[in-house]
């Protein structure tokens, strides 16, 4: 039985405070979040690509909890409000750029949002994953996916 505080903050962790709860593409409200919060730790703390990194992995952890519980306690598979996995995919697919600036944030968004929806393997194949493990890798793997492009596409000076 768990208690009604732990599945509280699952739930905010989850729905990244609320972001899931978007009556149109969640998971899209729930990268948007996530790209705000990190164009504003850049601008005023500072944060570099190994921040974003780091950020992601420390959440992490917190994240496939809060996923597994969420998804229980709604008894789906993968709810759609659970977006701390868009979250975590984007910040890893931000991680990629050459340089913080609006063309490599829309870079990043759009090819993460491209690389989540799509799902090339092994993507899809994460999924299979059990509980949070499942919502979280596939979009780890997509915002690793996204931070390669937007590597490549810096070192070549194409954004």
């Amino acid at each position: 039985m768990r208690s009604q505080t732990a599945t509280r903050i699952a739930s905010l962790v989850a729905t990244w405070f609320g972001c899931g709860y978007a009556p149109r593409a969640p998971g899209t409200a729930g990268s948007l979040a996530a790209l705000a919060m990190a164009a504003l730790l850049h601008e005023f703390a500072g944060f570099r690509w190994w921040h974003l990194v780091l950020l992601a992995a420390v959440l992490f952890p917190l994240a496939v909890w809060a996923a597994t519980e969420t998804s229980r306690a709604l008894g789906q598979k993968d709810p759609s409000v659970v977006v701390v996995d868009e979250v975590v995919g984007q910040w890893i697919a931000l991680a990629g750029a050459h340089s913080f600036h609006w063309k490599s944030y829309a870079a990043a968004f759009a090819l993460f949002r491209l690389f989540d929806i799509w799902k090339p393997p092994p993507v899809r194949q994460l999924e299979a994953l059990a509980d949070g493990v499942g919502i979280m890798a596939d979009d780890v793997m997509a915002g690793g996916y996204a931070a390669l492009v937007l590597l490549l596409a810096g070192h070549f000076h194409l954004y």
